[in-house]
Formats: structure tokens, sequence, C-alpha cells
């Protein structure tokens, strides 16, 4: 049936601002569907308790981003795929002791405490270096779900000995242990375990990968920002390596567990400000292109450091080349944030199993989202920020499939609604003139039985877009907010992935995030513009959950 539901976007006089920054886990209900998820119980919350006192999890972002998986060992070879990268080189065995250790030759190397070596040393390049010849590992959403299930568990070996499917020697063992459980939802310490000896493994991979690509990057590789980004990667990277690939005993298991927890923790919580810091150091570059301070790199993305103008060579004046263009340089971008969001979700489904169950989730993933709730959640706080700054906003009308649900990640949709809400608001107001009788922002919700996808639409009047623009919404740094708001993001606005606590407009870095949101699970964002009427922005999402992390290399 199709259903229409008429909102005028006015925040309540009674209510506080909704925050993006997520409530603790006492839920937060949201009225609709009541087969649905209750998106108030994970979409927002700071911060939820542990399974242990000791063992306290800080969320710090809304992206409370999910995605555990098992290794390739305990899980069936179809769960994952394995990239193709040159062939790893096998560590031999060594004794277990809690520092780091690696060995790019076939003879046993003495322990080395990687964690008091400067970051630039060789050896913890080597270290760097041999992770990164590994194969990285994706996983589908609903490999994630059933590994959250505990529905892998029945391939663990019954010991660790010997060399696993994942091509590594195995120590210790696992006791005879019930694998059953009550609440689906729930997981059992041995699914902990599971997810955690993945996580051990398949984490310093991506974050080398991470740092290779930042430190080959042209140009953006010399701003500074940049290169804080690269250290905090790389002590990250190393706290994880410091980890005893598995625990040392049968007995030590459960601690061995609760130790990596913390140490995620840790990471999860310093890495909340890395997409503001990457802005900040995409920011810094186009000032220095701008300025004719550096030289241009190709756009065939040829590997150079960034350096001055020589007398010799061509230097780039403010208008010779836009930083919206650099084709190299986004699809760096690209690649790093799509990275980064399958990291986040990897630590963020870990830590989230590790909490209380709530019903329909596993971990942060939700069996039965309603794309309905968090539409009208995301129009609240469109509607919040775009009446802080001109006092009034768009009605909005949504039509189509109010009551499907489907398995996903709330978080993520929130995100991309409230991207393409808040444009569509500002567009239309600006459009219009403040004041004016605004025609209404269409929000259509498209499912079928026998649909590939899940499709929302989102329609204004706001005026579009000129085709010469087209390319460039796609840009980061790509923005028509007032330059002094956006030097004012990348300065305070450190700690928090999204909040409604920045303007209506900033960065410009919303557009191209949502997009990589969208294809993370194998769907995609497409905009269409009429300039001098308005733009449609049309969401697609896999209805199946069965599309694998799109991992760069």
């Amino acid at each position: 049936m199709t259903h229409l539901h008429l909102l005028r976007c006015r925040p309540s006089s009674s209510s506080s601002p909704l925050s993006l920054i997520l409530r603790s886990t006492s839920a937060v209900s949201v009225g609709g569907s009541t087969d649905g998820c209750d998106v108030g119980k994970r979409l927002m919350c700071t911060s939820t308790p542990s399974r242990a006192p000791s063992s306290a999890v800080t969320m710090m972002s809304t992206q409370r981003n999910c995605a555990a998986a098992a290794t390739p060992s305990l899980l069936p070879p179809s769960s994952f795929t394995q990239h193709s990268t040159p062939a790893s080189i096998h560590c031999p065995p060594t004794t277990s002791t809690p520092t780091a250790r690696a060995s790019s030759t076939a003879t046993p190397k003495q322990s080395i405490d990687y964690l008091s070596l400067p970051h630039s040393s060789p050896e913890v390049q080597e270290l760097i270096n041999h992770q990164a010849r590994k194969p990285q590992t994706s996983a589908s959403l609903q490999t994630l779900m059933k590994t959250g299930r505990g529905e892998f568990l029945h391939k663990m070996t019954k010991q660790w000995g010997g060399t696993g499917a994942d091509g590594e020697e195995h120590g210790g063992g696992y006791a005879s242990v019930d694998i059953s459980t009550d609440d689906e939802s729930e997981a059992t310490p041995l699914v902990l375990l599971q997810v955690a000896s993945f996580l051990r493994r398949e984490l310093p991979i991506r974050l080398a990968h991470r740092i290779q690509d930042l430190s080959r990057v042209p140009l953006l590789q010399d701003m500074k920002s940049v290169q804080q980004v690269k250290e905090l990667y790389t002590t990250s990277f190393l706290e994880i390596m410091s980890v005893d690939k598995h625990p040392p005993t049968r007995e030590g298991q459960e601690e061995w567990e609760e130790h990596f927890a913390k140490i995620l923790e840790n990471i999860y919580e310093r890495h909340s400000s890395v997409l503001v810091q990457m802005a900040r150091g995409a920011f810094e570059l186009r000032a220095a292109i701008r300025k004719g301070a550096l030289l241009g790199g190709d756009d065939d993305g040829c590997e150079g450091e960034g350096q001055k103008a020589s007398d010799s060579d061509l230097r780039i004046g403010r208008d010779a080349v836009e930083f919206e263009l650099m084709e190299s340089t986004h699809a760096f971008l690209d690649r790093f944030y799509i990275s980064r969001i399958g990291i986040r979700v990897l630590i963020g489904q870990y830590l989230s199993l590790r909490q209380p169950p709530v019903e329909n989730y596993v971990g942060i993933i939700c069996s039965k989202t309603s794309p309905y709730e968090i539409v009208k959640r995301a129009i609240d706080d469109a509607a919040f920020m775009c009446t802080r700054k001109y006092g009034d906003a768009p009605e909005v009308i949504i039509t189509g499939r109010l009551d499907m649900t489907f398995p996903y990640v709330p978080t993520h949709l929130h995100y991309i609604m409230l991207e393409l809400l808040k444009n569509s608001m500002r567009a239309t107001v600006e459009y219009h003139g403040v004041d004016a009788d605004y025609p209404p922002i269409k929000v259509v919700i498209a499912d079928g039985k026998d649909n590939e996808d899940v499709i929302i639409k989102v329609s204004d009047e706001g005026g579009g877009i000129p085709r010469s623009n087209m390319k460039r919404i796609w840009s980061y740094l790509f923005t028509t907010a007032d330059p002094e708001i956006q030097e004012g993001m990348v300065a305070f606005n450190e700690n928090v992935d999204h909040s409604i606590d920045s303007p209506l407009a900033g960065l410009g870095y919303g557009l191209p995030i949502s997009r990589s949101y969208t294809r993370y699970f194998g769907g995609d964002l497409s905009i269409m513009s009429m300039e001098g009427y308005g733009t449609d922005c049309f969401v697609y999402l896999t209805r199946l959950g069965n599309t694998r992390e799109p991992l760069p290399i």
C-alpha cells in the first residue's frame, strides 16, 4: 500500500536539538512502524556500558560503525573474498610475548619492541611493508550478521594447532565448548573470541595499506594534517601488532579478548577526528595550489612528492589549476575514505557485539531497518539546522513503501539522508528567498518483492545545479558555503564524524562521503539536476546485503 505523510519541518520548542552524537543505550523510541528497528536505540548514543566495567566503550561518533567478521580459518571460504595483492610472506611462529613481532624471512628473529621505535625506523617500515603484502579479506553485510549470531562457530577448529585455512600457524587450543545461546542477538564469549581473532589478523593489513597510500599520494602527503593522520594510523597499527596473534593458553582466552577490546576502543575513539583531519589536509592543499606554492601532479596519478616550484617549472597560479578537478588526489581520497568506513565498521561491530543485546540488532546492523523511520529522523535534524540558519524550513512529503524494512546499518543511512535533505532545504530557501512560500521537498521510498535495490529519491525545487558544476559536486571541499565557514570548520570541528552542530553548509565532503557509504555495501548515489528548477537525488541500497566490501588496494 502506498502512504502519504506530510511533515512541517520545524524543531519542537519543547525538545532539545537532536544530536548526532549517540546517546546511551537507554532507548529513545521513534514513532512509526512497530516491526522496524527502534532507531533511537542504536542511532543516537554517546557511550554504552561494556560487558565488564573495566572495558567501557566510548563511542565518539554517530557512525557506531559496524561489521565484524570471523577469521578465514574459522569461516566457510565463500564468506569472504581475499583481494589480489602480491603473495604474502609467511612469518615463522615465535614464542608468545606481549610485544609486537614480525619477520620477512624464513629465519626466526628476536622479538622487537616496535612501540618504542620511531615510526620512520627501518624496522617499523619493514613491518608495515610485510603486512601490506598480505591480501585484505572482505565480508558482506550478511556474513557479518551471521558471524555475530554465531552461525559460523561450528567452523572453529577444536584446537589451534597446525596450519589453518588462512595459512597461519596456530598455537594453544580450545576446550570443549557449548556454542548454543538462547538469544541470537547476544554474542557469546566464543563469538567475541572468533571476531577478535579475525580483527587481530585483518586490521594491521588494512592499516598498512592506508599508511603506504598516505606516504605516496602526490602533493597531499606533504600537508601537515595528512602527516598527522599517517602518524595516527602508524600508532594504531603498532598497538594492534603488539598483541599476541592468539591467546597463549585456553585459560587466557577471555583475558586476551578483553585486552584486545580495550586497545580497539581507544583506536576507535582516537580515529574519530580523522574525517575532519583529512578534510583539513585537502583544504591546506587547495590553499597552497591557489597561492602557486606547489607543483600540480599529473591527473594520471603518477607518484611523486609535492615540491616547491622551481624557476624552470610551470608555476601554478590561482586559476591555472582547480583542486576540485585533480583526479589523482580525489581517487586517493575515495580510496582512503571507503577504507576508513570499512575499518570503523569492523571495529564498531565488534565493540557493539560486546554490549547488551538490542532487539533486531546484531552488533549495529539492524535486521529490520525502516527507511521511513530513518528519513523522519533525518528530516527533524535537517529542519533544525535549516531553521537555526534561516528561521524556517521547507516541509517534506514522504510517499512510497513506508512499511518496508530490510537489513542495513541505520547510522549509515541516517548520515546519507541528512546530507541530502539539508542540501535540499538550503537550496530551496536560498533560491526562493527567506520568508517565501517554499515548495515542499519530496521523498519517495521504492521497493518491490523482486527489486534488486531499495531506492530512495529526494526531489527539491531549489534551482538546480549548473551542468558545469555537476562533476565538482563529488569533489572534496567543493562547496558554495562562505570560505570563512569552511576555514572555521577545519579549524575546530575535530572530534566527531558527523554533527548537527556544524553549519548547514561547511566542509563540502558531505556528498562524496555519502556516496562512499552507499557503495560500501554495494549501493550507489546519483544526482540529476535541472538548472533553474531543482535537483533529484537517488539513493540505491542493496536489499539482500550479500555484496562484499569494495576494498581498495
